[in-house]
């Protein structure tokens, strides 16, 4: 098969990176189909050891490094971590490829930006930095945000006592989660969690410095992702990865590391918080509170109400998302007299909006251009 032939044909693939105006992207093609595709084209033997870790390039899917098609930009589409595309125009020998259509997405998270994601895999550590109730609630909450099934993993367990571990796990119980302790470091139940990630594409996310990117060095060998310190002062992480990046798995399936950030936004609206909250969710199936747009606070007849340790939680995210919503609609309404202004530690106080342009000094092009029409109009 020549080259021109092979270039006529569509591929499908997987984007793995994006970085600047370049997209890795991993073609849905088996080590034969590969071979038969490529046969006769010269330099394909390099192809299937682009940018990838492995060093055999007979148990590895292809990699291209591809542009996007300017059709796909002109009409604005853009292309994700983890989007399905075609691919046209292979370059064999050069690794190289383009991309021509973006294949519908079965769903989309915009922080981190990715598609097509199966479940998200929270990782916490139990120590070096402490576990934080409050911090770890507020991820929960992102993640149920998103609809996606949300698994919790908890790392460093071999530093505290298994009286500690099971005092943490009847907590976690009562959340409504079913936390698996694991300890890179030790190497316990890694090849359990391994297993839970087969056929799966699953994002991992968490604070910085819990062990995100040594987990995926245990579960992908050879991925060798750099690994950061605690800094001793706040006892939290730095920051290493910078990026979002989609790894494979040894037992199939696709590993998506992102940045870690110690305090997710919350970005849901007053009646859709105590969806996220399994408790709620929980009571809210035995019963029914008095009024339908209950948001459980001080409405009378509401059976959210009570003696649950995340119930102060809720109350203050749902402050925050008060806040949050009055401030969108004060934006959209243009004879709103107030603006809200974010004040220390990120809370928000409003003051009145002054009136547009009544206080802006007149530029110097404009002053020049009043003196010139008042002296025509005084030589008229």
């Amino acid at each position: 098969m020549t080259a021109e032939a092979l270039a006529t044909q569509q591929l499908l693939g997987t984007v793995l990176a994006v970085q600047a105006n370049y997209y890795r992207v991993q073609l849905d093609l088996g080590v034969e189909e590969w071979e038969r595709r490529t046969k006769g084209v010269e330099g394909t033997e390099e192809v299937m050891g682009v940018n990838s870790s492995p060093p055999s390039p007979s148990s590895h899917p292809p990699l291209l490094l591809c542009t996007r098609r300017t059709r796909l930009k002109k009409i604005g589409q853009q292309v994700m971590v983890g989007d399905r595309v075609v691919v046209e125009e292979p370059d064999w020998a050069g690794g190289r490829g383009a991309i021509a259509e973006v294949l519908p997405r079965k769903n989309q998270l915009d922080r981190p930006a990715i598609a097509n994601v199966d479940q998200i895999l929270l990782v916490f550590a139990v120590a070096d930095p402490p576990l934080e109730p409050y911090q770890l609630s507020r991820f929960l909450i992102k993640a149920e945000s998103t609809g996606l099934h949300v698994a919790l993993c908890l790392n460093k367990s071999d530093l505290i006592t298994l009286e500690q571990q099971t005092k943490i796990n009847q907590r976690l119980i009562a959340w409504g989660y079913q936390p698996k302790f694991i300890s890179v470091y030790e190497g316990i139940n890694i090849d359990d969690l391994a297993e839970s990630l087969k056929q799966q594409t699953t994002v991992l996310a968490g604070p910085s410095g819990v062990g995100k990117s040594s987990l995926i060095n245990a579960l992908i060998p050879n991925v060798n992702l750099r690994v950061g310190e605690i800094s001793g002062k706040l006892a939290r992480g730095r920051h290493t990865t910078r990026h979002v990046e989609l790894f494979e798995l040894p037992k199939g399936g696709l590993l998506a590391d992102t940045p870690g950030f110690n305090q997710p936004d919350l970005d849901c609206t007053p009646e859709e918080l105590a969806s996220y909250f399994p408790e709620i969710r929980e009571r809210l199936a035995i019963a029914s509170c008095r009024f339908s747009d209950c948001l459980h606070r001080n409405e009378p007849g509401c059976v959210v109400q009570g003696n649950w340790e995340r119930y102060q939680h809720y109350l203050e995210f749902l402050e925050e998302a008060i806040a949050r919503q009055t401030q969108l609609n004060q934006q959209a309404d243009p004879e709103s007299t107030v603006k809200a202004k974010t004040i220390k530690q990120g809370q928000t106080q409003y003051e009145p909006k002054l009136e547009s342009k009544k206080y802006r000094r007149a530029s110097r092009r404009t002053q020049l251009q009043e003196l010139e029409q008042l002296y025509e109009e005084s030589e008229e």
